[in-house]
């Protein structure tokens, strides 16, 4: 079911761009992965703005969230502990913040599109047969990776930019952990691979300037 609604579409379209630009497979993957994240990108805005907006609320009630936790702390008694968290929910809804919507929905959305097409490009045979630029797409290709690794490092250093101070330490951790896993997963993939990483993260490096510009104070 997988393969026939979500990978199958993508091999026809890759397929299809690949005849338009003369059997380019490497400009139908870049095309292809340009034109999936630009019909998200309205959502990751949407999503963008909606964290920033809660990440002002949470501002707002946290000497008053940071009371409560602290006094949470402290007590031992069931009651007690009941009590403050039913008062950290009140304050919750007093400021229309809600832990449980915090951005999943795009994640949820965006998986298996982006899974089927890495899955797209990993078993096409026609993509393994090409050439593009310097290098063979069904060959690793060392130049590649590291240029898919390195995008996605400077794009994570951009998300980190504008992060709250209390999540930098992990957004840090995760901001070296993502380009070190592209780059090892591309030395171990077809070059096919990292240029669809590589044109996806050039993509988020400019989602993440226009977010910042739009939506941040």
């Amino acid at each position: 079911m997988f393969q026939n609604y979500f990978v199958q579409p993508f091999t026809d379209a890759l397929q299809f761009i690949a005849g338009v630009f003369d059997d380019s497979y490497g400009i139908a993957i870049i095309v292809i992965t340009l034109a999936v994240r630009l019909i998200l990108m309205p959502l990751m805005l949407k999503t963008y703005k909606n964290s920033q907006a809660m990440r002002e609320k949470m501002d707002g009630m946290k000497p008053k969230l940071t009371e409560i936790q602290e006094r949470m702390k402290k007590t031992e008694d069931k009651e007690e502990k009941q009590k403050l968290q039913s008062e950290m929910m009140g304050l919750y809804q007093q400021h229309g913040v809600n832990p449980m919507q915090m951005g999943c929905l795009p994640m949820v959305i965006q998986m298996p599109i982006f899974i089927a097409l890495y899955y797209a490009i990993r078993s096409s045979q026609e993509i393994a047969t090409h050439s593009f630029l310097w290098f063979n797409l069904g060959h690793t290709d060392i130049i590649m990776a590291l240029i898919a690794a390195s995008i996605y490092f400077v794009q994570s250093r951009m998300t980190l930019m504008n992060a709250p101070a209390e999540q930098q330490g992990m957004m840090k951790v995760m901001g070296l952990v993502s380009p070190i896993m592209i780059g090892v997963l591309s030395l171990n993939a077809p070059s096919a691979l990292p240029l669809y990483w590589a044109a996806g993260g050039l993509f988020l490096i400019v989602q993440t300037y226009l977010s910042k510009k739009l939506y941040t104070a």
